[in-house]
């Protein structure tokens, strides 16, 4: 009987212990719960070893979202109604649209140790004049690149690219705001006119360019210049960065009339569930040894003035906004009927390119 008894109690201890250990371990999952770090940005965008770091110093797990177009960004946000992730990095001119939405809550800068690194050419910009819900993380400036071993043509600007002697040797990003934006460069126009007259005059010119493109892609165009398939292109600052490093004979051009440049921007959506994290998250990769090896890894604009002069020394001038730069314009929101009309002629023009 007592044989029956201790075998009771031990089964008994044995279940109580279990018991103990799944509640513990309920808690320690509600801990990793409370870790977690959900960041939503385009993929690439950090080192790993950056992201490493970050979860080893803190003990945060990030889990890593990516979306491919601002616009998918902006329809997962409405609708999660500002909720899910922690913090995103987009573009300047969907953060506009996130801000008028309710989308992203105010920033309390006061948990930001490093944001005294923030460049002000960044900051106060149309989609967050006050510098309320956003901080910059990095700029692109898209430029033109050229080999002058493939071509005769010495390229100074926008214009050049319609030259005939380019015909079926020019390789294109394609974001049609961008490409049509710079075919109204060309005439002397705004990146951002609402004159509709205006839009469709440039977007006729625009069908003059097809003859001349080889290529149009949003990922690595670079590697069509590379590989010598094309002559000349225009590219994103991190293809150009790409490029010249490959070849270092390559010609980079600051077009004649006129640059456009974009920011992405951090942002905590309104009902973030780990505001905290996010802010632990924002002051680590500013530090300036940290914010160095993200502008190297991703090849875009630094926008932390410490992190300059910790850049290698071969990339500094690729990194490091230029001073005509400043002078650029950002791409915007325009109304709707201007946004249909460069659709249209978007799709008029790639058919063209076929």
């Amino acid at each position: 009987m007592k044989k029956v008894l201790l075998m009771l109690v031990s089964i008994l201890l044995c279940v109580g212990l279990l018991a103990g250990c799944g509640s513990k371990g309920e808690d320690k999952g509600e801990a990793r719960v409370e870790k977690s770090f959900n960041l939503y940005t385009w993929d690439g965008m950090f080192p790993p070893e950056v992201l490493e770091g970050f979860e080893k110093e803190t003990g945060y797990k990030i889990n890593f979202s990516h979306f491919d177009y601002d616009e998918d960004m902006l329809a997962k946000l409405e609708e999660t109604k500002g909720g899910d992730y922690d913090l995103v990095i987009a573009d300047d001119y969907i953060i506009e649209l996130v801000i008028a939405e309710g989308l992203s809550q105010k920033l309390d800068t006061s948990k930001l140790e490093n944001y005294k690194h923030y460049n002000p050419v960044f900051m106060s910009q149309f989609y967050d004049p006050k510098n309320e819900y956003t901080v910059p993380y990095a700029a692109g400036i898209p430029l033109i690149v050229y080999n002058p071993a493939l071509t005769d043509v010495e390229i100074k600007g926008y214009e050049d690219l319609w030259n005939p002697a380019l015909e079926d040797n020019v390789a294109l990003i394609a974001n049609y705001r961008v490409i049509n934006g710079i075919t109204l460069k060309t005439l002397g126009e705004s990146f951002n006119t609402n004159d509709l007259d205006m839009i469709q005059k440039a977007g006729d010119k625009l069908l003059e360019l097809a003859p001349n493109v080889r290529v149009i892609n949003d990922s690595n165009t670079q590697d069509f210049i590379l590989s010598e398939e094309v002559a000349a292109g225009f590219f994103y600052s991190s293809q150009v960065v790409a490029a010249k490093l490959a070849n270092p004979d390559l010609k980079i051009v600051h077009p004649k009339e006129g640059l456009g440049f974009g920011i992405m921007a951090s942002f905590i959506p309104s009902q973030a569930p780990n505001a905290e994290a996010a802010y632990a998250f924002l002051d680590y990769i500013n530090r300036p040894e940290i914010a160095a090896k993200c502008y190297e890894y991703i090849g875009y604009y630094c926008a932390n003035t410490a992190a300059e002069e910790l850049i290698a020394e071969d990339m500094r001038d690729f990194l490091v906004l230029p001073a005509d730069a400043a002078a650029g314009e950002i791409i915007q929101n325009v109304s709707n009927e201007a946004e249909e009309l460069h659709s249209e002629i978007w799709s008029r023009f790639r058919n063209a390119c076929e």
